[in-house]
């Protein structure tokens, strides 16, 4: 799924300000968040757009009329059972306080929606083009990508950089590389637009990414099969 596209980050951060999407959805958009800039402008878009709504509205004193229909209606039977029936004015303070209480519940959803979000920013890796895999593309092709890593290693955006044509026989896989040993899979991505990869450990024992040339529904045999096209290390 493109998370770049506006229309679909406008609709989740929506649903995300206005507590719409919730369980694992929201999760797993809060964790996208940390990689994903788009996303992050367009909840802060939202939570800008909506802070108005969490302003209290004045109050308004109801007539006597709508506090004895209020009355009649929760008190009578109490009433009606007590020596000395309570009257509408003697329920005031209970009514005051709930219209209190909805008061601070409005105040403290303008306070959370018009704080930012505590979003670490996103660690940025260049996967240059690897010289030695020169007759894997044409020669003015450059199989470069930009990788957004979010700062808990949870969530990467790989997108390409400029044009990358790949016969329909062929699928980019990306890597990740330790210092030492066997590199581990991350699933194919696009040759055209930015794909998101989320896995729980992508940092753990992590040295570099990589991107191969693999055959059509990517390597079978879990290491990398084709030429390296491209590489890019972490700063650490």
């Amino acid at each position: 799924m493109d998370y770049a596209r506006p229309e679909l980050a406008e609709r989740l951060a929506s649903e995300y300000v206005l507590g719409t999407l919730r369980g694992p959805a929201r999760r797993r958009f809060e964790v996208l968040l940390q990689a994903h800039p788009t996303l992050r402008a367009s909840v802060a878009a939202w939570q800008e757009r909506l802070a108005p709504l969490a302003v209290a509205a004045p109050a308004v004193e109801p007539s006597p009329q709508v506090w004895h229909a209020i009355e009649q209606r929760l008190f009578a039977a109490a009433g009606a059972a007590a020596a000395a029936p309570r009257r509408w004015w003697q329920q005031l303070g209970l009514w005051q306080g709930a219209a209190g209480l909805a008061t601070v519940a409005a105040l403290a959803l303008g306070l959370v929606i018009s704080q930012p979000l505590p979003v670490e920013p996103p660690i940025v890796i260049v996967l240059n083009a690897n010289p030695d895999a020169a007759g894997a593309l044409p020669s003015s092709i450059k199989a470069s990508f930009v990788a957004s890593l979010s700062a808990d290693g949870r969530a990467l955006v790989l997108k390409p950089i400029g044009e990358l044509p790949i016969e329909a026989s062929k699928a980019l896989e990306l890597w990740a590389v330790p210092a030492s040993g066997a590199p581990r899979s991350l699933g194919l991505v696009s040759a055209q637009q930015a794909t998101t990869v989320l896995q729980t450990k992508l940092l753990k024992d992590t040295a570099a990414f990589a991107v191969s040339l693999e055959p059509a529904g990517g390597s079978k045999t879990g290491a990398p099969t084709g030429p390296i096209l491209s590489v890019g290390k972490l700063q650490t």
